[in-house]
C-alpha cells in the first residue's frame, strides 16, 4: 500500500527494536506472559512500533533456555506473535501514518531545541511500494470482537449515557422526560437508558412521558414494539396520531400530499418534534434526543425535526454498536417479554418509516438509501479517529470487508459518506447537548470544529486518483 504502510524495517520514525541480549528473557513458567506485557506496553509507552527478536529455540545448553518467542506490536497492540520453542520469522506491517496521527495528538511528541540532541537521528532510503496487508483489518472498529470485552464496553457505554442524562435532570431539577417512541433501534436505546437513568435518580420511570406518533408511513410490526416496550419499562404511553396535523400544513403551505418528496417527508418529523416540544412544555420535561452518530455524520436527521431535542443521549453512539447495546440489555434482562421485544426491534429494518407502508410492511429502508452502516461506521472511525486519506480508508476497507462488498460497492458509499458529511456539516454545528462516549465523537463544542462551508474538493481529488 503506497505511502501508508510500510514493512517493518522502515519505521526510524516511530519504531523500536530489541533482542534477547538486550531484556534478558530466558524461557521460565509464565514468563511469556510479563514478556508480552512489557513489549506491548513499551509500544504505547512510545506511541511506536515495536519488535522484540528473542533468541532462538536451541540457543543454550547449559542452565538457561531461550524459546524464540517473536512479537511486533503497535502502539500497545500485538500484530504478530510466533509459537514458543519453534524457530521460525513472523512479519507485519506497522501503520506509520497511524502512529504519526497518535502522536500529533500528544504534547509530549513535540520536541524542543533543548532536548533534541537527546536523540539519534539515522538516515535511510525506503523504496515505496504496494504492501500486501497481512495484519487483521476489524471491520467494525467500535466493537470488540470478543464477547467478554464487547460486553464490558456495552455496560460502560450505558452508565455513561445514564450518568450524564442523570447529572443534566438532577441539575435543572427536571422530574419529567419526553422521547419519541417508534420501535425502532435508536429510540428504543434512548428510552432504555432514560429509564436506567431515572432509576439511579431516584425518579418514578411513570415520569417518562414515551410518544408514540403515528402517521403515513407506520407499521403495525414498530407501532406494537413500541407500546410493548414503553409497557414494560412502565413508562407513561402517549399516542398522539399526527395524520390531520400534517395534512392540515399540507394545505397550509399549499402541497400536494401525493407528491412523496422531502416536503412530504420532512413535514411528518418536525410535526413530531413540535408535538414532543409541546408536551415538555406541558409537563415541564426535557425532550430525549434519539438519534445516533451515524446519522450525525450522514446528515440522515431533519434540521429542526429530529435532529433538535434538549439532551440526545445517543449522539456518540454509532449505529453498528447501537445494535449491540440493545443485544447486550436483552441478554442481561430478567424480564422475558423485554428480551422479545427487543430482539423483535433488533431484526426490523431501520428505517424513519416517512413513506406509506408496501402491503403492511416498510417500504423505506435507510441503507437501501445511504448504504451500509457498517461501511458507513468504518470510514467514519478511520477519518475520526486517525485522520486518514480517502485513498487509504478505500484500501482499509478492500481488506476488512472482502468477500463482502466488491471495491466499486465500497467506492460508490465511500464517495457518498464523504459528499454527506461535508454538506451535513450545518446540522452538527447546532447540535443539543449529549455524553461523549468514546475517542470518536462530532460534538462542535469538543472533538469535531468544523465550518459548515468546508470545501470537498481535496477529499476528492485524493479518491479519484485510485481510478485514474
Amino acid at each position: 500500500m503506497k505511502r501508508y504502510f510500510c514493512k517493518m524495517l522502515c519505521g526510524a520514525l516511530a519504531l523500536s527494536v530489541s533482542s534477547c541480549s538486550f531484556l534478558d528473557f530466558d524461557e521460565t513458567t509464565g514468563k511469556d506472559e510479563y514478556r508480552k506485557a512489557l513489549v506491548l506496553n513499551q509500544s504505547a509507552r512510545l506511541v511506536a512500533g515495536y519488535i522484540y527478536a528473542d533468541a532462538g529455540e536451541g540457543e543454550s545448553t547449559t542452565d538457561l533456555v531461550f524459546s524464540a518467542h517473536n512479537i511486533i506490536a503497535e502502539n500497545g497492540t500485538c500484530l504478530s506473535e510466533s509459537k514458543r520453542f519453534e524457530n521460525g520469522i513472523i512479519t507485519s506491517e506497522v501503520d506509520i501514518g497511524r502512529l504519526v496521527s497518535e502522536r500529533r495528538r500528544m504534547t509530549s511528541f513535540k520536541l524542543t531545541e533543548e532536548c533534541e540532541s537527546d536523540y539519534r537521528t539515522v538516515e535511510f532510503e525506503l523504496k515505496v511500494e504496494d504492501t500486501v496487508l497481512t495484519r487483521r483489518i476489524d471491520n467494525r472498529p467500535f466493537v470488540p470482537t470478543d464477547k467478554m470485552k464487547r460486553d464490558k464496553r456495552c455496560n460502560e457505554i450505558l452508565s455513561i449515557q445514564a450518568k450524564g442524562l442523570k447529572k443534566r435532570l438532577v441539575h435543572t431539577g427536571c422530574k419529567h422526560a419526553v422521547i419519541g417512541i417508534s420501535g425502532g433501534l435508536d429510540s428504543s436505546l434512548a428510552l432504555l437508558v432514560t429509564a436506567k437513568a431515572f432509576d439511579e435518580a431516584g425518579i418514578s420511570r411513570s415520569n417518562i412521558y414515551a410518544v408514540t406518533m403515528p402517521c403515513f408511513g407506520t407499521t403495525s410490526r414498530t407501532y406494537n414494539n413500541a407500546v410493548k416496550l414503553v409497557n414494560e419499562l412502565s413508562a407513561k404511553l402517549m399516542e398522539v396520531d399526527i395524520q390531520e396535523a400534517v395534512r392540515g400544513h399540507f394545505f397550509d403551505i399549499g402541497h400536494d400530499a401525493s407528491v412523496h418528496d422531502v416536503t412530504y417527508e420532512n413535514s411528518q418529523a418536525r410535526e413530531r418534534t413540535q408535538v414532543l416540544m409541546d408536551i415538555a412544555n406541558k409537563v415541564n420535561g426535557m425532550v430525549i434526543g434519539t438519534g445516533d452518530m451515524s446519522e450525525l455524520a450522514l446528515g440522515w436527521a431533519t434540521y429542526n425535526g429530529d435532529h433538535m431535542s434538549m439532551y440526545g443521549v445517543n449522539c456518540s453512539v454509532p449505529k453498528t454498536l447501537v445494535r449491540y447495546l440493545i443485544s447486550y440489555y436483552a441478554e442481561k434482562s430478567d424480564s422475558e417479554a423485554i428480551k422479545e421485544v427487543l430482539f423483535d426491534i433488533l431484526d426490523t429494518p431501520v428505517s424513519p418509516e416517512l413513506l406509506p407502508p408496501d402491503h403492511g410492511s416498510i417500504s423505506q429502508k435507510t441503507e437501501d438509501i445511504v448504504g451500509p452502516y457498517e461501511l458507513h461506521d468504518f470510514f467514519l472511525y478511520y477519518m475520526m479517529r486517525f485522520g486518514y486519506s480517502p485513498s487509504k480508508i478505500y484500501r482499509l476497507a478492500k481488506y476488512a470487508f472482502e468477500g463482502i462488498y466488491d471495491r466499486q460497492y465500497i467506492y460508490r458509499w465511500l464517495e457518498v459518506f464523504y459528499k454527506r458529511f461535508f454538506a451535513q456539516q450545518f446540522k452538527r454545528s447546532c447540535l443539543p447537548d449529549g455524553p461523549k462516549v468514546g475517542s470518536v465523537a462530532l460534538s462542535p463544542r469538543g472533538d469535531w470544529r468544523m465550518p459548515s462551508d468546508a470545501s470537498l474538493q481535496g477529499w476528492m481529488k485524493d479518491l479519484s486518483k485510485l481510478f485514474v
